[in-house]
């Protein structure tokens, strides 16, 4: 254990690897189009399983197929109580690869209970099998549903945030760029982007420094990128790229991110540049955390800390939306 870790944090990542002793185990292939990544992901989904254990009991919770580019695409809603709500649509991490609504919902519910709103998590299309930028063109439409359609499910369509982790906050943040540039789009009251991924470099002293460690390696985030964005010269768009966009514009912004984590250096520079195009931004670095801290929630203060942070953040931008 790195001996600048949070206490919590070392204990609970002890706790994981204990249990994962007991799982089977995979390797990620030289190629992400080696094989399918069916048997992966039903072993990676055992692994994450405790992390959804607990955490707040929803006053309605329901799963939606929506009808999103050409097929019915899977949503979890989570409401923490009734009438019209405010919504956040959450978009999970994963390296565009792994994860699910199940592998966040814990996170969603406890977004959902700390700031009084909805949570419609997103089941978008996973890569290998689709490539940028098509699960952000997905999450998007979704977003757009939401605003159209959102009133029969006691949404109001008026007030929406767009939110993600690792991956998910690179789908977010694009989406926030989408819906900028694109006329007649809904307006977003906020974007909460927690450890994102927001550059396809490697070579940022945070990736130096962990390159080999706490889960999320830069071997592993150089698998993604070739998994999510084969096309290197596509890995420019700043929709796969949302750090070398124009900033302006976006909506307020909050940046959680990790100390020990190879993205810590994307999410400084990310604050940083939305600061300097006149972005109302809120920042926090959680050190003695790794990547992925958000789901440990119940386990991990700094996760508690987090979702009380972002929970106050949410209800003032919906106020002022």
């Amino acid at each position: 254990m790195d001996p600048r870790m949070d206490a919590d944090m070392a204990a609970y990542t002890e706790a994981l690897a204990k249990r994962a002793l007991g799982l089977p185990s995979f390797t990620l292939p030289a190629d992400p189009r080696e094989k399918p990544f069916d048997e992966p992901r039903r072993i990676n989904d055992l692994q994450s399983a405790p992390l959804q254990d607990g955490g707040p009991v929803m006053d309605e919770t329901r799963e939606l197929w929506l009808p999103i580019r050409g097929r019915r695409l899977l949503c979890r809603l989570h409401r923490p109580k009734p009438g019209s709500l405010p919504c956040l649509v959450y978009i999970h991490g994963g390296g565009w690869v792994w994860g699910s609504i199940d592998s966040h919902d814990r996170m969603a519910r406890e977004y959902a209970a700390a700031a009084g709103c909805a949570v419609l998590l997103v089941d978008y299309s996973l890569s290998p099998e689709v490539m940028f930028p098509h699960a952000l063109h997905e999450c998007a439409d979704v977003t757009r549903w939401v605003a159209a359609h959102g009133s029969t499910y006691g949404l109001d369509g008026t007030r929406i945030a767009v939110g993600g982790d690792s991956a998910g906050a690179n789908l977010a943040a694009g989406l926030g760029l989408l819906l900028r540039d694109t006329p007649a789009s809904p307006p977003l009251a906020g974007l909460l982007l927690n450890y994102g991924v927001y550059d396809h470099r490697l070579d940022t002293p945070s990736y130096r420094e962990f390159a080999d460690g706490y889960g999320l390696t830069q071997a592993k985030m150089d698998f993604y990128w070739r998994a999510y964005c084969p096309d290197a010269a596509a890995r420019m768009n700043p929709l796969a790229s949302p750090l070398r966009a124009e900033l302006a514009g976006l909506p307020p912004c909050l940046l959680h991110w990790a100390g020990l984590d190879v993205l810590a250096s994307d999410s400084e520079a990310m604050a940083d540049k939305l600061t300097a195009a006149g972005v109302s931004v809120e920042r926090e670095l959680f050190p003695g955390v790794t990547h992925g801290f958000l789901r440990s929630c119940g386990a991990v203060a700094a996760a508690d800390r987090s979702v009380a942070l972002a929970g106050d953040w949410l209800r003032r931008v919906f106020r002022q939306a």
